[in-house]
Parts: C-alpha cells; sequence; structure tokens
C-alpha cells in the first residue's frame, strides 16, 4: 500500500489525518504522554534540587546545633557538611544501581522508586530525633537518610533526562528535553523564599519546629509525583526494545565494553556546567562574605536567586537554539564564555561592591552555566546507545558531579586558605574547568536528531554524523504504536509501512533506515530503503 507523508505540525509532532480517527486519537495520546513526561521530570527535579538547597541551607545553621553534642561548634559545622558530602559520595552508586535497572526494566519504574527514595528520606529528616532527644544515634540516622537522598538523586536526573529526550518531537528534542530542568531553578527558588520565610520566625521556635516543616512539606511533592507517574506510559523506545528483544541482560558490562568513550566524553563536557554551578553559588558566596571581603551575605545570595530566574529562560532557549544550529556549536559557545568569563569574574568579585557581586553571579548563573545546561539535556541520551543510554547518562552525570561540583568546595576552600585568599587560584580552577569542557566539545559529534532507536553509542558512528535527515515524524510517536497488522495513511503515529522523507519504513524506525547491526541480529530484519 502506498502511502504519503502529512505536513509536519508546528510543533515536530504529526499532523493527524482528519480523515483518520485511529491516527488522530494516536496524536492525542503522545501530546498527552508528553505532557504528563515534562511535568513528572519537573517535580522530580524540583524536589531534588529543592532537597538540596535546604538541606545546605539548614547545614550551618540548625543540623550543626541540634545533632551534635554542645561544646566545639567549629567541629559540629564541619561534621554537618561531612553529612552533607555523604550525598554527593552517594549519588554515583545510585546511578550505577538504577541506571542498570533502568536500562533493564524500563524507565518508568525506575523514577518511581527514585521519588521515593530522594522524597521519603527528606520527609523522615523532618521527624528524626534531635541529639538531646537520642544522643549519637541523632547523627548517625542523618548520616542513612542523606546516603538514601544521594542513591535517589543519583539516578533522578538522568532519568528525567532520558525520559524526555525519548519522547520528544524529533525537530524539537532539544526545546522539551530542557524543559523539566527548569524545575531545577524553580526548586532551588522555592527553597531559598522558604527559607527567608522561616527565619522570619522566633529563633526558639524556628530550632524547636519550625526547621522541619519544608522537609515533611516534600511528602506532598511525593504525592504528586507519584499520581503523575503512575499515569505515564514507558518510553517508546524501551517499549520497541522490549519488542524486539533488544533489552540488554547486563547493561554494566556494555558500558564498560562499548560506552566507555561517551561516559568519558560526557564527564569532560559537564565539567564547566557542574563544577562553574556550584562554585558560583557556594564558593563564590564563601569568598565575598570572608573576612578579607566582607560582603554582607544575604545581600550577595540575591545573585543565585537572580541568576536561577535568568536561567528558567536561557536552560529552554539553549534547548531551542541546540535545534537549530545543533547541540555542539551552541554548548561549545556557554563553555567558551565561561572560559572568558572567568578571569573578569574572580578579579570584580574580589574588588567591586555588593551589587556588581551580584550581577557577577547572576550572569555566571544564568548565563554561563545555563547555556551549556540547555542542549546537555538532550545531547547526553543522544551520546549511548538504546541499550544502556539511562546508566551512561547516569554515570556521566554522576561521577563528573562528585568531580567537579563535589570537590569544588573543598578544593577550592583550601586554595584560597594556602593563598591567603588570593582570588587569581579560583580564576585558574574555574579556567581549568571551562577549558577542559571546551576541548570535549571537539571530541564529539553532532548529534541533533540523531534516531535514538539506535543501540550504537555516536562516539562509535563517526567523527563527523550529521543530521540531514531529520525526519519531520518524532520518534517517540513512530515508536509509541505497535506495527503489527496496521496501516497508516500519511506520516502520523501508527503501525505498517509508511514514506518518511522519501524513504519506507516500519512503524518503528525513524529516520535513517535501520537501527544498526545489532536489530538485524536480534530478530529484527532492517527494511531497505526506497528512493521517494
Amino acid at each position: 500500500m502506498s502511502s504519503t507523508t502529512n505536513s509536519p505540525h508546528p510543533t515536530g509532532a504529526p499532523q493527524p489525518d482528519a480523515t483518520d480517527p485511529a491516527a488522530a486519537a494516536a496524536s492525542a495520546d503522545y501530546a498527552a504522554n508528553l505532557r504528563r513526561a515534562t511535568l513528572s521530570s519537573s517535580i522530580g527535579s524540583a524536589m531534588e534540587y529543592f532537597d538540596f538547597a535546604m538541606y545546605g541551607l539548614m547545614t550551618a545553621l540548625v543540623f550543626n546545633t541540634l545533632f551534635f553534642p554542645e561544646g566545639n561548634p567549629a567541629m559540629n559545622t564541619v561534621a554537618a557538611f561531612g553529612i552533607y558530602g555523604v550525598g554527593f559520595v552517594a549519588r554515583p552508586f545510585g546511578g550505577l544501581i538504577f541506571g542498570t535497572l533502568g536500562d533493564r526494566l524500563g524507565r518508568k519504574w525506575v523514577l518511581v522508586i527514585t521519588v521515593l527514595l530522594m522524597g521519603g528520606a527528606s520527609t523522615l529528616i523532618g521527624v528524626l530525633p534531635t541529639f538531646h532527644q537520642a544522643g549519637y544515634l541523632a547523627p548517625i540516622l542523618l548520616v542513612v537518610l542523606r546516603l538514601l537522598q544521594g542513591l535517589g538523586a543519583g539516578a533522578e536526573q538522568a532519568g528525567a533526562t532520558v525520559l524526555m529526550a525519548e519522547y520528544s518531537p524529533v525537530r524539537r528534542r532539544g526545546f522539551f528535553s530542557a524543559l523539566p530542568f527548569i524545575g531545577i531553578q524553580g526548586g532551588t527558588l522555592l527553597a531559598a523564599l522558604v527559607f527567608s520565610l522561616l527565619t522570619l520566625m522566633p529563633e526558639e521556635s524556628f530550632l524547636a519546629w519550625g526547621w522541619r516543616l519544608p522537609f515533611l512539606a516534600s511528602f506532598v511533592l511525593i504525592i504528586i509525583a507519584l499520581f503523575i507517574r503512575s499515569h505515564l506510559r514507558e518510553t517508546p523506545t524501551f517499549v520497541h526494545l522490549e519488542k524486539h528483544e533488544q533489552v540488554a541482560e547486563r547493561p554494566l558490562r556494555e558500558i564498560f565494553t562499548r560506552g566507555r568513550a561517551g561516559v568519558v566524553v560526557g564527564i569532560g563536557l559537564r565539567m564547566a556546567e557542574n563544577g562553574g554551578s556550584y562554585m558560583f553559588q557556594s564558593l563564590a558566596l564563601a569568598f565575598v562574605t570572608s573576612a578579607a571581603i566582607g560582603m554582607d551575605r544575604g545581600t550577595v545570595t540575591w545573585g543565585v536567586t537572580i541568576g536561577a530566574l535568568i536561567g528558567m529562560i536561557t536552560v529552554p532557549l539553549s534547548g531551542h537554539l541546540s535545534d537549530r544550529f545543533g547541540r555542539v556549536p551552541v554548548y561549545r559557545a556557554g563553555a567558551v564564555f565561561m572560559l572568558a568569563y572567568t578571569f573578569p569574574a574572580w578579579y570584580l568579585l574580589s574588588s567591586a561592591g555588593e551589587g556588581v557581586a551580584v550581577a557577577v553571579i547572576a550572569i555566571g548563573i544564568g548565563v554561563a552555566v545555563n547555556t551549556m545546561l540547555g542542549p546537555q539535556c538532550a545531547m547526553l541520551p543522544e551520546l549511548f546507545g538504546a541499550k544502556h543510554r539511562y546508566l551512561g547518562v547516569a554515570m556521566a552525570r554522576e561521577i563528573s558531579a562528585v568531580l567537579a561540583g563535589g570537590l569544588a568546595g573543598v578544593l577550592g576552600a583550601a586554595m584560597l586558605a594556602w593563598t591567603g585568599g588570593n582570588w587569581t587560584v579560583l580564576a585558574v580552577y574555574m579556567g581549568t574547568l571551562a577549558s577542559i569542557t571546551v576541548a570535549s566539545t571537539f571530541l564529539v559529534p553532532e548529534t541533533r536528531g540523531r534516531d535514538l532507536l539506535r543501540t550504537e553509542d555516536a562516539l562509535r558512528i563517526s567523527c563527523d554524523e550529521h543530521d540531514h535527515d531529520v525526519p519531520d515524524v518524532p520518534a517517540a510517536a513512530l515508536a509509541q504504536v505497535p506495527s503489527e497488522g496496521a496501516a497508516t495513511t500519511g506520516g502520523a503515529v501508527g503501525g505498517g509501512r509508511r514514506t518518511v522523507d522519501g524513504a519506507t519504513v516500519d512503524g518503528a524506525s525513524v529516520g535513517r533506515a535501520s537501527v544498526g547491526p545489532e536489530a538485524a541480529g536480534a530478530g529484527r530484519t532492517p527494511l531497505p530503503t526506497t528512493a521517494g
């Protein structure tokens, strides 16, 4: 049966044929699932960063006072921040465990588990006994809950990234994949707002029960996220893998044998974005409020708040630009900007006033960091093959979070102590991270429009992969509906054979003609393409 393509919908999703009720229903179902995926991923991101920011804010004001014996406030603060760091240590293990499960069991249910771990641990922090009530059991329980938070967070962001990339319309994958990461900015802003309101309480009430409220409120986010995720369908890519019996039995072995290059380059891509984020959010604040400079912490913290507000625009904008101009050029532009911005930024932080410091931090977070975060949301999933994508993204994200983000505060503080507060060491440190990322952008092919049904990694295909054959029909829509016994008219969602970009493909193929040699070996015979 011959078929013709429909004109693409402005969103990049297929335009349903008005005369074909089945195609129209399938298209509406796909759009509804795309909305659910976006919302559930955004809530997960908001929860993760709300918990992260709130715990950091509480560490030096609550946990050092209530969870350790009295007598040595300085050591109590060090111990409290040590527990804070436990969450970072746990994240790569969470990425390893749940990334493997995400590639074996599916993306949806692993994301249900991660939100339960993160939200459940946060809620339980709100009911913990203090040192006065339980002695040393109190900090021990706090460590356990931080470990659980870290395990869940280690796979949440990777899962949200993969989920959105595999659901998004191909032509607008960069934009849609970036949308959930607005939740990062929203979670950070919400934490700052809630904390500011709590500090208006009398200190006695705040330390007695007020600090518990934001952690207990995590329960509400759990209920909302679980409701949405329970109604979300599995991603079309994983459904396709299951249908063609291509689900990896040992994703970890595949990562070490086939995916190492993608993980290493992914870590390099994240060094400037992740390290720069932590340096501007925490280290810069510690630097400008130190005794040597003496700025007011309440004033310069507005730089983080304004930066998050700017990020709510720059993250989806840079994702959109990566759909037009490619992932690599946009990502490289952000890394080069950070490299050029580094020395002027730290010089101004060391010598200018509080207003300038607020602007420097806001631009660093809102522009330099988030210009890389936008295209990264689609780029990392596109680097990995479908069979080990979740694990690959999780490993690249979480190992880099330890190397760049987790060490930023420790190394930065140590270098400041060694040099007597010299700003140049921080500029050199950030410049080194930016240089690593700039170099890494020259090691990856352009992945825009890549077929996410492919089981090969992008770095294993070629060094100059192009996107001339980006299909009008989204990969997610084509993989959504089983193809047995169905034939549709036009390029809308559905099974059977149709013509896409002048090539005859089946209901589970997109753009390029096949999903790689592994497909043929798994019981699927690649279909020949026919010139239109």
